[in-house]
């Protein structure tokens, strides 16, 4: 039976050529809209799960560290309870089913790539995966009970320290997603410098203002105290030199002419 799919030949890095067939614009799109419904599919199921049976211990899990000080955890509002259950059950939702998103995701993306980009794609994707999720785990267990002491300590001399649990939730998730985003700075650094935009003599010299630009990052993504900023600016720091680093091994993409392809 004759193929009429449009078909793309195209030299990978070692000089093999690689025959593929290409979807229309309107075949990725029916793929990408299948793919955010599944995903969206697999976080209410998860919600449900979760809001049915657990949310007692999901909201024990993430007062633990204001528990272990003694700091009382209080609600001010009639429906301040419900939508705080929601919030973190919606959040515990999409951390738990990322795994699978994740998967579904690869799956869409690699449809459209050469087997050379898949090779170098996947595991760039998976140790993004992994970085992200490092940085939410280093936060909430390292950085934010630092954090909280410190700007509790300011108060608890002349007032008991009491905190909403609306405002809590949201202080703490101020810190995760930016710290999660941050432990992809490797990964950027990675991907710039195969593509052949960066080098590592480049990211070297830059160094000076790189680090004015971590701080200024700092400051907009944390909450307002100096305190919080330098635990986002130092470890952004440290991912830039093991991105830095990682540079050294990482062979610039070779630009092909359109004869050669």
């Amino acid at each position: 039976m004759e193929n009429n799919l449009p078909v793309e030949n195209i030299n990978n890095d070692d000089g093999n050529s690689e025959l593929l067939q290409s979807k229309t614009i309107i075949e990725h799109l029916e793929d990408l809209r299948k793919t955010v419904f599944f995903c969206l599919c697999v976080i209410v199921v998860f919600l449900i799960v979760i809001l049915a049976g657990f949310t007692g211990e999901l909201i024990t899990f993430f007062t633990l560290p204001v528990k272990n000080e003694g700091i009382d955890i209080i609600t001010t509002g009639v429906s301040e309870g419900f939508s705080v259950y929601i919030k973190l059950g919606l959040i515990a939702a999409v951390a738990l089913s990322s795994p699978i998103i994740f998967v579904a995701i690869w799956l869409f993306i690699r449809s459209a790539l050469y087997k050379s980009e898949r090779r170098v794609l996947a595991p760039l994707l998976l140790a993004a995966f992994i970085l992200f999720i490092g940085g939410i785990v280093f936060a909430y267990f390292v950085v934010f009970r630092y954090a909280l002491l410190f700007l509790v300590s300011f108060s608890e001399d002349y007032a008991n320290p009491m905190l909403s649990l609306n405002e809590y939730t949201s202080f703490l998730f101020s810190f995760l997603l930016p710290f999660g985003v941050v432990f992809e700075l490797p990964i950027f650094i990675i991907v710039l410098t195969r593509l052949g935009i960066v080098n590592t003599k480049m990211l070297t010299t830059a160094r000076k203002y790189v680090i004015l630009i971590i701080f200024t990052a700092a400051a907009i993504l944390t909450p307002p105290d100096v305190f919080s900023q330098v635990l986002l600016a130092i470890p952004m720091m440290v991912l830039y030199e093991v991105g830095v680093l990682a540079s050294r091994f990482v062979k610039p993409r070779i630009k092909l002419t359109p004869d050669e392809i």
